[in-house]
């Protein structure tokens, strides 16, 4: 039975392929501790290149080739298949954040599975999910209308709601993808998953 305790905040942007990494085990390991998972879609644009001021990752002298060996390595290590490289150029993210906030305003609970399958076209399967249209065309999977979920996301309220919830995570001191807070306390980068599981297990120290 889950607990009535909040439910862990998992941020993300659908570009990070670090997000995608902790995707894959964010629900699992919540569960374990009676966890629920919020998700929140965030825009590492605005959190990293506008508001801190610094380069993409890749663009990043030593530390963008340490990247592309450890996201290597850490999907060796957990066996999980990518068809698209991590330098690749990237898509613009906007258009599925909007559905996904879409989603949440008007099928509560769908913008978690919306996610997922979005995370896996982007990254497992290299479908390029910048087009509006590409974007919706993930709809029927979830059991919503495609027209619907593009003009959904192409709608001000969606423009509205993705301004609002990025600038809300900058409230909240989130800075890159992904980054979870739980009980008030943050963890940043699918490399503190071990850590964030042992904070659950013990209670927190």
């Amino acid at each position: 039975m889950t607990s009535e305790r909040e439910p862990i905040d998992f941020y993300f942007d659908f570009l990070s392929l670090y997000g995608y990494f902790a995707s894959l085990r964010i629900e699992e390991l919540a569960a374990r501790h009676g966890r629920t998972v919020r998700w929140h879609s965030m825009l590492l644009g605005v959190s990293v290149m506008k508001t801190m001021g610094l380069k993409p990752l890749l663009e990043t002298p030593l530390k963008g080739d340490y990247v592309i060996h450890d996201t290597a390595r850490y999907a060796r290590r957990h066996g999980i298949k990518l068809a698209r490289s991590l330098t690749a150029p990237m898509m613009d993210p906007r258009a599925a954040a909007r559905a996904f906030y879409w989603l949440r305003r008007n099928h509560p609970g769908k913008e978690s599975d919306f996610a997922k399958l979005a995370f896996d076209h982007y990254w497992r399967q290299n479908v390029d999910l910048g087009p509006p249209m590409q974007v919706a065309t993930l709809g029927p999977a979830i059991g919503i209308n495609e027209t619907a979920l593009l003009e959904g996301m192409e709608s001000e309220t969606a423009r509205n709601d993705l301004r609002e919830a990025v600038a809300a995570s900058l409230a909240r001191g989130v800075f890159g993808a992904p980054f979870i807070i739980v009980d008030g306390e943050p963890f940043w980068g699918s490399d503190r998953l071990e850590l964030l599981d042992q904070w659950l297990a013990a209670g927190g120290w």
